[in-house]
């Protein structure tokens, strides 16, 4: 269970670093779990609309995670 926290909060802050970037745009991202080192993520205000969220998530969110918290496989948008 500490290492669950652990996770979450490596996870959080680097999504706390990446969001200035994505209110800019006008969006955002609340973390809403982390299981199995799958990075749940739901986009909010600009970003849940966006034709290019995807890449967002995968290409800047999920490379950023990837690079930064060990033990993250994946990041997985949710509705």
């Amino acid at each position: 269970m500490a290492e669950q926290t652990t996770m979450l909060e490596q996870v959080q802050e680097v999504l706390d670093k990446l969001r200035p970037f994505l209110l800019r745009d006008g969006g955002d991202c609340e973390l809403v779990d982390v299981e199995d080192g799958i990075v749940k993520l739901r986009l909010l205000g600009a970003c849940g609309t966006c034709p290019s969220s995807t890449i967002t998530l995968k290409a800047g969110i999920e490379r950023a995670l990837l690079e930064e918290v060990p033990g993250v496989v994946e990041v997985e948008q949710v509705f």
